[in-house]
Order: structure tokens, then sequence, then C-alpha cells
């Protein structure tokens, strides 16, 4: 297996493991690399580094678990899109109620006006979301999991 740096023509750079230099080339032939951004299919290895690893004496005294005093702080977004799905993620916290696992249940509560009308968020199983779908209540899915509390 190897990982290669790949490029889509509108810039959107992406990583993807693929069998060899081979299967690379037969899945790009086949139209079946695709930039996970914008779906083109007009994708070109990036030039690449190889992953090595620094000397023992070297690494000591850097911060970080992989030993890069400049590694980037995992808690903070890389990109551009990272960010706006962060200030979504607050945005949808701030002002809907988490309602977990009961979000089917409660969601069907506030259609039917047994419950109080207000914006929810929560957690649902493929076929209860798809259920209430078909039963015409506006629900969506969200790009991020739910904060989960830990002791």
């Amino acid at each position: 297996m190897i990982r290669y740096t790949l490029k889509c023509a509108a810039s959107h750079g992406f990583d993807s493991w693929f069998q060899g230099a081979e299967g690379f080339s037969a899945l790009k032939a086949a139209g079946q690399v695709r930039c996970p951004v914008c779906g083109t299919s007009d994708v070109d290895k990036e030039l690449m580094a190889p992953a090595v690893r620094p000397a023992r004496k070297a690494a000591v005294g850097r911060a970080g678990p992989e030993g890069g005093a400049d590694a980037p702080a995992l808690s903070t977004p890389a990109t551009e899109l990272e960010a706006k799905i962060a200030a979504l993620r607050r945005h949808i916290e701030e002002t809907s109620d988490y309602v977990g696992m009961n979000f089917a249940a409660e969601a069907r509560r506030i259609h039917a006006g047994d419950a109080p009308e207000r914006p929810i968020h929560g957690e649902a199983r493929p076929e209860e979301a798809r259920q209430l779908i078909e039963e015409g209540l506006p629900v969506a899915p969200l790009p991020f999991l739910p904060a989960r509390k830990v002791n």
C-alpha cells in the first residue's frame, strides 16, 4: 500500500491510499479517483517527500507527541472548511437543545404539537432518520459528531 498526496484541478489537496503506482493509474483511468470536496475526476499526484523519522537524538527536546515543535494543534482548525464546520457546530450547540438518542421521538412530538416547538439536535439510527424523512419531518444530518461527556 502507498499513500499519495493528490490535488484536483480546483486545487483541493487530499491524500488517498492505493495498492501501488499501477493501482493508482488503473483507478484514475477508470475515473474512480475523485476529489472529496468538488467531486471532479481531474486529479493528479502532487510532489511528495518520503516519511522519514528523525534520529532519536534529533527528536529530544522537541514539543508534541510526534516530536515536531511546529506540529499543528489538533484542537484548532487546519483549513477554512474545518473552521466553517467548527463555527456551524458552535452555532447549533448554542441555539438548539441536545436531546441525545431521543431525537426521533422528540422530533415527532414537536411535529405533532405535543412538545413546544424549538430547534433540537441529537442522534438517530439511519433507519430512524429515514422514517422521519418519509413522514415529512424537516431533518438533516450534521457534519460532525456530538460532544461526548467523559469522566
